[in-house]
């Protein structure tokens, strides 16, 4: 990986795309420590706490800044226009429509993106009305309407990033949220291993676990089953087409990190109410059995990543679409027939990667929870973290790559 990055930095092109990347999210980074107009953020961090759980690091800011939100409001729209283009034809048919199509599909993404920043960013300013140093409804509305301005200012960033940079310019975001937490994490584990002499052995085996479970994920995140596809042979004219082989992949956990995000939006959602009505005593019980890391909220948490893995797979891949573009081209799998043979064959795999991949996220995503309950050790980084990370670290990775091959770049692969 290392070697690739070298390489690709000597090629011009490529490392002014490396720099322009860097300095988006260095912006990205100044703006997330800027606070909204009018509040005191000693105050905030004092009564509120500055955080918002593992999701709002992950998609969000330091609360009371202008970043707060983040990228989250967006995120969230991207994934009900996934469910809608399902649900709604008219939508469905626009996702089929090519470039323009998605083009349409997108702006209805960004609209329904600022739809739910107001309504997130108007709650939130007025959950936080004593930590203002003067309330009134002006500031209310100013205060609003710029976190509104910094989710969509977020937005016009990732989306440059896509256009410009080396991959999905959202997972550069949240990649640059989650390593911006880094520093504390270790500072934790450090904390951590001061004492006695088991902390400073449990903290040891943490990090070597650690390193299992990234090379685990990296794994998992590569894996993928390759169904061999074989096109007949035909005449036309006096030429013969056809007989090549190919293969059709299907990756091991089709759904990637979304049902873990899924699945820590609603457990998390008791948390969100709480924090805009702090006196309800029953919210607060609810967010502590709820939360990720206690005994009854782990296993919900496990139930729903396979939940949500299963229904995302559901709607990706379509088996009967594909067994009848393979019979129109020609193409069948060989052993099996094709049609509805061929359509029951891939349905059947892709649940079977379903249930792998399912299982094997839900093993990193549980993984540090269990490591606190038996080390007794606060770990400054969750299982979704690590996914978040290796994906997005090897999307890059294949990025370059590919740059370097579209250049002829010799003996990259070698080194």
């Amino acid at each position: 990986m290392f070697g690739v990055f070298s390489n690709a930095w000597k090629i011009k092109d490529i490392r002014n795309k490396l720099l322009y990347i860097l300095m988006v999210l260095l912006i990205f980074r100044i703006g997330s420590v800027i606070p909204v107009p009018g509040i005191d953020m000693g105050i905030m961090r004092g009564d509120f706490g500055g955080g918002g759980g593992m999701l709002a690091m992950l998609v969000g800011g330091e609360w009371g800044t202008i970043f707060t939100m983040g990228i989250g409001p967006y995120i969230t729209a991207s994934i009900i226009m996934q469910l809608l283009t399902v649900a709604v034809p008219k939508l469905e048919q626009l996702k089929k429509d090519g470039a323009e199509g998605r083009k349409k599909i997108n702006q209805i993404t960004r609209i329904l993106a600022v739809a739910m920043a107001a309504l997130q960013a108007f709650g939130m300013t007025f959950a936080w009305r004593d930590a203002f140093s003067h309330w009134n409804i002006y500031i209310h509305f100013v205060a609003a309407l710029t976190m509104i301005a910094g989710t969509m200012f977020i937005m016009w960033l990732s989306e440059l990033l896509t256009e410009k940079g080396l991959g999905n310019g959202a997972s550069f975001i949240i990649f640059a949220n989650i390593l911006s937490a880094l520093p504390g994490g270790v500072l934790m584990l450090y904390d951590a291993s001061i004492g006695t002499i088991w902390n400073a052995v449990a903290v040891i085996v943490i990090l070597v676990l650690f390193v299992v479970i990234v090379g685990f994920t990296a794994l998992i995140g590569e894996g993928q089953r390759k169904l061999p596809v074989q096109y007949s042979k035909k005449m036309v004219g006096r030429q013969m087409y056809g007989g090549q082989s190919s293969f059709i992949p299907i990756k091991v956990n089709l759904a990637g990190v979304l049902p873990i995000i899924f699945a820590m939006s609603i457990l998390g959602f008791p948390e969100m109410l709480g924090n805009f009505f702090p006196n309800v005593d029953w919210l607060a019980r609810a967010s502590e059995i709820l939360a990720v890391s206690s005994p009854i909220g782990a296993p919900i948490y496990i139930i729903l990543i396979f939940a949500f893995t299963f229904f995302y797979a559901s709607f990706s891949i379509n088996p009967v679409e594909m067994a009848e573009n393979l019979k129109k081209n020609g193409g069948f799998i060989p052993g099996i027939r094709p049609g509805k043979p061929t359509s029951e064959f891939i349905q059947r795999t892709v649940s079977r990667m379903s249930w792998v991949g399912a299982t094997a996220y839900a093993m990193v995503a549980i993984a540090p929870i269990v490591m606190e309950w038996i080390f007794r050790i606060p770990i400054g980084f969750g299982g979704t973290t690590i996914i978040i990370v290796v994906g997005v670290a090897l999307e890059i990775v294949k990025k370059l790559e590919s740059q370097l091959l579209m250049r002829n770049y010799k003996g990259f692969l070698s080194q």
